[in-house]
């Protein structure tokens, strides 16, 4: 090759050059798309829990103002959402909703370390953390306006079952409580009784609930307000420090689960897991889940379920008696046979070490303003309110005892 030849390839050489120019500028492209595929997206299930809350919101507006819809939906559509959440909780042996609590702070750290490490890059993957946070807590929302609101602002149980609510007067609250107190004594000849004076509850937990099952099967049959559903209570775990609260047992919407507080006494535990069971049922209020506790429990074949459900409705009709008319009140308490009234002192002296703590105080707080907020306006002292309900169910059988002198 010639000395022109090769001046005559050179600039054929830097023609090039814009080549390598392209190539930088596509790497440039290529360091902008990795950019861009850090920048995090909204995922797609906080997409669907976001659109299903929408639609709850829009519903729990009707439900709070078209009492029909409330009670057609708690009827046919609510039943399959607590459903569906007790059937995935129910095979966990323990309270999901209690584990949950207690592992809160663990949780809280978890999330703020992954917000940190994974989303923190940019205000925009900050604002998407945001957001999937915001569908999760919106969960909670529509599982409770889905499964609960409804049954909270549909029709009230005496008109399901065509009782006339009346004011009470202190003669009817007598003889209700008499009338208990009646079948208080009939049960009891069968309860064993230990040497503080408590019942024995003569079987566990296990058999217990399958029994409160049999007694539900028969209760739906008879009142078609109670949606079928076979469930298991759950034990509390931390049930001793639970007792402070004087909570004995809650019903937690959010994973379905109806959870029994095993630190109180024998006599307590099959009225309270009925209780429950009727809140997993659809019977929100709760002086209607009281009710139809005993309802269920008058199903049952086995005495001591009948016998804690007597006792636990004499002791809310006893005790409004005992605010109208204290002589009233002893002559109810002195039918009572020996052995109930020893478990009404034993309960007593249990309840002496929770009876005034300032956790208690906060706690019925909180249930005052929760009970409020869903439009129970009497708040805690609405679990007394099954009274008025004991009293018109009873007024049905009147009772012939004398009036106390």
């Amino acid at each position: 090759m010639s000395k022109d030849q090769e001046k005559n390839n050179f600039p054929l050489e830097n023609t090039d050059k814009p080549t390598e120019n392209i190539e930088v500028t596509d790497a440039s492209v290529g360091k902008d798309t990795v950019t861009d595929e850090k920048k995090m997206r909204i995922p797609l299930f906080s997409k669907i829990l976001l659109s299903i809350a929408a639609v709850c919101a829009v519903l729990y507006i009707l439900f709070l103002n078209i009492p029909s819809l409330s009670d057609f939906f708690n009827r046919h559509i609510s039943p399959f959402v607590r459903g569906a959440l007790s059937y995935l909780t129910t095979w966990i042996p323990f309270s999901l909703a209690e584990m949950l609590i207690i592992l809160l702070p663990v949780i809280i750290v978890v999330i703020v370390g992954i917000g940190i490490k994974k989303y923190s890059s940019s205000w925009r993957n900050v604002g998407v953390f945001c957001v999937v946070i915001l569908s999760i807590a919106s969960y909670i929302f529509s599982t409770y306006t889905l499964g609960f609101v409804p049954a909270y602002h549909g029709s009230t149980l005496d008109k399901k079952m065509e009782l006339k609510k009346e004011k009470v007067t202190v003669e009817e609250l007598y003889d209700t409580a008499v009338l208990l107190a009646e079948k208080v004594n009939e049960e009891s000849k069968s309860i064993v009784f230990n040497g503080a004076g408590s019942s024995v509850m003569p079987y566990g937990y296990g058999e217990l609930n399958s029994k409160l099952m049999e007694a539900y099967d028969k209760a739906c049959e008879k009142y078609d307000f109670i949606s079928p559903l076979h469930s298991n209570i759950k034990e509390i775990i931390l049930s001793e420090p639970m007792t402070y609260t004087h909570i004995s047992g809650v019903y937690t919407f959010f994973t379905g689960e109806a959870n029994l507080n095993v630190n109180y006494p024998d006599y307590v535990l099959p009225y309270t897991a009925a209780h429950e069971f009727a809140h997993q049922r659809g019977i929100a209020r709760e002086d209607e889940a009281n009710f139809v506790a005993f309802l269920v429990c008058m199903e049952s074949d086995d005495s001591y379920i009948r016998y804690s459900a007597y006792m636990n409705l004499y002791e809310y009709v006893a005790s409004a008696l005992r605010r109208k008319n204290e002589s009233y009140y002893l002559a109810s308490y002195c039918t009572l046979s020996f052995g109930a009234r020893a478990e009404m002192r034993a309960y007593s002296s249990f309840f002496k070490k929770y009876e005034k703590t300032i956790v208690s105080d906060v706690s019925n707080a909180v249930n005052d303003a929760s009970l409020n907020f869903n439009g129970v306006e009497e708040g805690s002292a609405s679990y007394g309110m099954v009274v008025d309900l004991a009293v018109a169910y009873y007024k049905e059988n009147p009772d012939t005892s004398k009036k106390p002198q």
